[in-house]
């Protein structure tokens, strides 16, 4: 009975972070795995996995379920007529060779210092949702310079890093140029595919022949969570695509801002 009460808590754990990282990827244009990551990686913890690979796991289950995500939330998006194709087609190069760069690098980082590096991108992030002022335009419309490319590739690179969809870096690097803030919200939507479909892969080869993976994995992939998570995650995100053409982003933001903020300090206070 306690075997079968521990496996409902983790399934609910699952099924919960996929519904609120679904909302998150249409409301903000993140790919939902800043809430995602921390979330499976407790439910590891829980399960008794190795802390040598937990975060891996993580990270590259996350990518996973992005894919799944952020095309539900680009295709909300799209429908509105909120992402920008031209943007995609000249940043997916970059962004794609980012991708499996930052998951091979990831692949070979102890997992301790992938948990540091998570948690203080999700501490910048929340301090700046918090603390930002208005966004400060430095020209309007992207240049076609060369030296732009330096963007979608770190986006790619550090996003699969730690298995988010890009949405977060996407969106302010796109407000610096002028883009509207619900065309760049719908357009880092689509990053996350481009992102995670690479990073995915390229975890699924680098995890092969690991000790200490637990049951139901691909490499770094569990598809027993993916199996759990994507579909919440799949069917949430055109509601949070909703809400983000119709509430009000300022709180929406704040409010994400704050869990954020405890998501990366209590993560931090366990591993430090």
């Amino acid at each position: 009975m306690n075997e079968f009460a521990d496996l409902s808590v983790l399934v609910l754990m699952l099924l919960g972070g996929g519904i609120i990282s679904g909302l998150m990827a249409g409301l903000l244009g993140i790919g939902g795995g800043i809430v995602l990551v921390p979330v499976i990686e407790i439910a590891l913890e829980i399960y008794g996995v190795n802390e040598s690979v937990r975060m891996h796991i993580a990270i590259a289950t996350s990518l996973a379920v992005i894919i799944l995500s952020s095309f539900s939330s680009t295709r909300a998006h799209y429908k509105r007529g909120a992402v920008d194709i031209g943007i995609i087609t000249k940043w997916a190069p970059a962004m794609l060779f980012g991708a499996v760069l930052g998951s091979w690098a990831a692949s070979r980082l102890d997992g301790t210092i992938l948990v540091i590096l998570f948690a203080a991108l999700a501490l910048f992030v929340a301090l700046k949702m918090l603390f930002k002022g208005g966004t400060k335009m430095i020209r309007d419309g992207i240049p076609d310079h060369p030296l732009v490319q330096i963007m979608p590739y770190s986006i790619g690179m550090l996003s699969s890093m730690v298995g988010i969809g890009g949405g977060v870096m996407g969106v302010s690097y796109m407000s610096l140029f002028g883009v509207p803030i619900h065309r760049a919200v719908g357009t880092a939507a689509f990053f996350g595919v481009l992102i995670a479909v690479p990073g995915t892969i390229s975890f699924m080869i680098s995890g092969q022949g690991i000790d200490g993976m637990p049951s139901g994995n691909i490499g770094y992939v569990s598809f027993i969570g993916l199996a759990i998570i994507a579909p919440a995650s799949y069917f949430a995100a055109p509601f949070g695509a909703r809400l983000a053409h119709s509430l009000s982003h300022q709180k929406l933001t704040f409010a994400f801002g704050l869990f954020l903020l405890f998501v990366s300090s209590q993560m931090l206070y366990r591993y430090l």
